[in-house]
């Protein structure tokens, strides 16, 4: 019995989250190429071992990091240095990466292009994860996370700007389409925000006209519902027949940029998608109110108006921003997709390079929208508790 008890007290302090991650990054390392070796951009790629290229702090460290942040992902439950061990482990993988890079390319080739294989994103994906729990645990407070998310971004576009990741075949396709690149990533941020802004200017009307006639929220909420099961691609080609006719009959219309392909039906199809979300979370917001700080604040003898304004929406805008939250991150990917009908943006990366098979031209595009819909999630979930935290009139009215 006390050997049972010994036993079960022992496998209790193993943390399930880090040996589920151990097993995933110990099973990629040990089946999976590291590193990927192509003669040009769009050859079949070669898997290189660890050890024939990197140099001996390669070898050597590497595999001794990785163990030890296993060790702490493992047995030790301390968020700090769960995640300080995380952070680290991914510097010494990154530059383990650059290492192999450097090494295999010759000396002023323009052609060859290395690429981290699969055991390098499997292994970055846990420690990503590795990270990611250690923050939850250590429950930062909103600026804080800010603060973690600038210097984790920040410090990530410095080390490829300035540091030796040049090689890389991300890098070099980036070296490619350097000019078009900000272009491209200003025309999707606005593509995002623009058509985020018009569904909030439209949709919290809306809901505020849904939550005072309750009789016209199931068929404006049934309509949007409708529109977010139309898959993205059809509501593009659905868009793309009336704003040509629109261009072809109004010239001023066709003087403002609208068309049948390009920016118009992208847009249009983005505000669409993002009316129902921010109209059911206003509804939904309104409705949690507390009819006592209503009532509270009509006995001051505020008119309805007033009560909207200084009560009922600051005591509701948590849920609506928890809408709008969902419609950023949903647009920022769905805005790639908009590169097929000429939208640009950076899905204009991904699918030149899916159409010329390189890959790595499809991760220039792919990689920065993962970190344009992360960070917008991230500054929103922190404006969001700040408010939750904050007293507002409402309650103020209420006590």
């Amino acid at each position: 019995m006390e050997l049972r008890l010994a036993i079960t007290s022992h496998s209790a302090r193993v943390d399930p989250l880090g040996l589920l991650l151990t097993a995933a990054a110990a099973a990629a390392w040990c089946c999976l190429p590291f590193v990927i070796f192509k003669s040009n951009r769009i050859m079949p790629g070669e898997p290189r071992a660890l050890q024939a290229v990197l140099p001996p702090w390669g070898v050597i460290g590497l595999p001794a990091v990785l163990l030890l942040t296993a060790v702490v992902a493992l047995g030790i439950a301390d968020a700090k240095r769960r995640l300080i061990a995380a952070l680290g482990a991914i510097v010494v993988l990154a530059l383990a990466i650059a290492a192999a890079a450097n090494a295999l390319t010759p000396a002023g080739n323009r052609i060859v292009r290395v690429a981290p294989g699969a055991a390098f994103w499997v292994v970055l994906i846990c420690l990503g994860l590795l990270a990611t729990d250690a923050i939850t645990r250590l429950r930062p407070r909103p600026l804080a996370r800010v603060l973690l998310l600038a210097v984790c971004v920040g410090g990530g576009m410095l080390a490829l700007r300035y540091g030796p990741f040049g090689n890389l075949s991300v890098m070099r396709e980036y070296a490619v389409n350097a000019a078009r690149f900000p272009l491209e990533l200003r025309r999707h941020v606005l593509l995002a925000a623009g058509s985020l802004i018009a569904a909030v200017i439209v949709g919290l009307p809306l809901g505020i006209l849904c939550h005072r006639t309750p009789r016209l929220r199931p068929p404006v909420l049934g309509t949007l519902g409708v529109i977010q099961t139309i898959p993205a691609i059809a509501l593009f080609g659905i868009l793309m027949a009336p704003l040509g006719a629109l261009a072809g009959a109004v010239p001023a219309a066709a003087a403002l940029g609208i068309r049948g392909i390009g920016a118009a039906p992208a847009a249009v199809a983005l505000f669409l998608y993002s009316l129902l979300p921010i109209v059911a979370n206003t509804v939904i917001g309104l409705r949690r109110v507390s009819q006592a700080a209503v009532e509270a604040a009509r006995g001051m003898g505020m008119t309805a108006r007033q009560v909207l304004a200084r009560v009922e929406l600051p005591l509701a805008l948590p849920v609506i921003l928890t809408g709008i939250r969902v419609v950023l991150v949903q647009n920022i990917g769905m805005v790639t997709v908009a590169a097929l009908i000429g939208g640009g943006g950076l899905g204009t990366f991904v699918f030149q390079g899916i159409g010329q098979t390189a890959i790595d031209l499809v991760l220039l595009g792919a990689i920065p929208t993962v970190v344009l819909a992360f960070s917008g999630s991230v500054l929103l979930d922190a404006l969001i508790e700040v408010l939750e935290r904050t007293p507002s009139a409402g309650r103020e009215a209420a006590a």
